[in-house]
């Protein structure tokens, strides 16, 4: 029973995993066909970097990714604190109106904003691009960082306030801390969010203005083979970030064990 477990883990990360490895191989495949190997070759590398316009296309989708979960992330981890300390019925009342977002299609808030955008008079372009994926990374956020106020012993801040610190000091020496996994995963859930978006983007920016997601879209040619290279080098940015915040956990479980 257990090695057929292991064979169906197996299959499981063979299915996730070998379209990911697939695209891995081909970016260095010195043919242009997909369906033909000419040898191996950094070729689409150097056409990678050559290229101005996905150049300019993955400069827009990292700023905006960023700009986006570093806002988001502000604004969502208030709005956590300030949900945790209301009443039971409110807080309920706009959770459920703050998750209403991630239940639907991309594409009604997609067109939803740029209504909204159109009725303010906003000019399509970054800002009206950076603040839709504000809008839709926010509830994420909360939905990572919720978890962690309910798991937190509220005695402990009660009593830090009884020996003299402030709402403040308590927030940042008590609350901040125990909630800090739940921030840093809200964050990097919309940095991932953000560049993995179409749709919303599609409808929110502007002339001259694209991330990767619309570059590739709009290519009249197909997705291109430097497009590989490119994919190849976001997924293994994404793998070590992942390994080093794996390794950071790993080693303060360690360190906690250890006292």
């Amino acid at each position: 029973m257990k090695a057929l477990k292991k064979v169906y883990f197996y299959l499981v990360l063979l299915f996730l995993y070998a379209p990911i490895l697939t695209l891995v191989v081909f970016s260095f495949n010195d043919a242009k066909s997909r369906g033909r190997w000419g040898g191996f070759s950094l070729r689409w590398y150097q056409e990678l970097f050559r290229s101005s316009d996905t150049m300019d296309a993955l400069l827009t989708t990292v700023l905006v990714a960023l700009c986006a979960a570093v806002i988001s992330t502000i604004l969502g981890t208030i709005s956590a604190l300030a949900l945790h300390k209301s009443g039971t019925f409110f807080r309920k009342s706009m959770l459920n109106l703050t998750y209403l977002p991630m239940m639907n299609s991309d594409i009604v808030t997609g067109v939803s904003l740029m209504l909204l955008f159109t009725f303010m008079h906003l000019e399509l372009g970054f800002l009206t691009l950076l603040l839709s994926h504000i809008t839709f990374c926010i509830p994420y956020v909360i939905l990572a960082v919720m978890p962690k106020l309910y798991g937190i012993n509220q005695n402990v801040y009660e009593a830090a306030l009884d020996l003299g610190a402030t709402q403040m000091e308590a927030y940042r020496k008590i609350i901040l801390p125990d909630i800090l996994p739940g921030i840093i995963s809200g964050f990097l859930i919309s940095v991932t969010l953000s560049i993995d978006d179409f749709v919303i983007s599609f409808f929110n920016t502007g002339n001259g203005i694209k991330n990767i997601s619309i570059l590739v879209y709009s290519s009249k040619t197909g997705v291109k083979p430097e497009n590989y290279a490119l994919s190849a080098i976001m997924f293994g940015a994404v793998l070590v970030l992942l390994l080093i915040i794996n390794l950071k956990e790993k080693k303060k479980v360690i360190e906690e064990s250890g006292k």
